[in-house]
């Protein structure tokens, strides 16, 4: 795809990116769900058809007929439903239906022989079913990229007219066919149940009148996944701790003294007898 394909989808996905980026800058941060599961989504945008017309001017050749002149509208709106299965935190299975929109185109020609004109008229719309394996890139807690490579089963309707020299011989046709389908793209989880993404794809494409071509989607749309989600850690409030008062030093409490001895008192000596003089016999006279 290259940038005169589409300028206005790439600047889009450009405004895109940057307000994905500053919305993360500003956003309060959470953990991507990594369980597994299912989801379902839907996107629209613009499609961009890239089909040469080398084999109209053959077809118009082998009638008699000289290609002058070309205009083509090859750009378009689709979209897309689908559901997916998160495999894990990296890779998804997703499978869906698409309507890339129409494309329509005016050759002009000359008949060799008398230079008689006619034009050649076509209109081509392709829809059909899609299974891709989706890889993805978390860069940040909402935002991450991705890439899918699957394959897209479609049919090309083709309705086509013709005026003047040039003959038609039917005016509708159809092709379906089978072929390679990729993208780019990023998401941004508004919440951990819905998503928002931006992608660039391209679809290879059969057309019926233009033989093998591409179109390119440029697309934004939103995801949904079901199931259990991861439990957002909630900001507890500071309390701070209880002050507790040191305990107090222990006090020495002097161990209380030793009770006093037993006074013994000696028994009392027994009373000294009082005195009592010496009793002398009486003197006898002399006869």
């Amino acid at each position: 795809m290259t940038a005169s394909k589409f300028p206005a989808a790439r600047r889009g996905l450009g405004l895109i990116a940057l307000a994905v980026l500053a919305t993360v800058s500003s956003s309060g941060a959470f953990a991507q769900d990594e369980t597994t599961g299912p989801y379902i989504g839907g996107n629209i945008g613009r499609t961009r058809a890239d089909f040469n017309n080398d084999s109209i001017n053959q077809t118009l050749a082998g009638q008699g007929l000289r290609a002058t002149s070309a205009t083509e509208d090859n750009s378009g709106t689709g979209y897309k439903l689908f559901g997916g299965y998160q495999l894990n935190r990296n890779f998804a299975v997703e499978g869906g239906y698409f309507d890339l929109g129409k494309s329509s185109y005016t050759v002009n020609a000359n008949r060799i022989v008398d230079n008689a004109a006619g034009t050649f008229n076509g209109e081509t719309r392709v829809r059909g079913l899609n299974l891709d394996l989706v890889g993805m890139l978390p860069v940040s807690d909402r935002f991450s990229v991705f890439g899918r490579v699957g394959a897209a089963y479609a049919q090309s309707r083709a309705s086509f007219n013709s005026t003047g020299a040039v003959p038609v011989n039917t005016s509708n046709t159809r092709k379906n066919d089978t072929n390679l389908k990729v993208g780019v793209g990023m998401q941004y989880a508004i919440t951990q149940a819905l998503a928002v993404r931006a992608e660039l794809e391209r679809y290879r494409i059969n057309d019926p009148v233009r033989n093998r071509g591409h179109i390119d989607m440029a697309s934004v749309g939103l995801v949904y996944r079901f199931g259990p989600k991861a439990q957002t850690p909630v900001a507890q409030a500071y309390v701070p701790a209880a002050v507790v008062a040191p305990a107090p030093a222990p006090v020495y409490v002097a161990p209380p003294p030793p009770p006093p001895a037993p006074v013994v008192v000696a028994p009392a000596a027994a009373p000294m007898p009082a005195y009592e003089p010496p009793v002398r016999p009486a003197k006898q006279g002399r006869n």
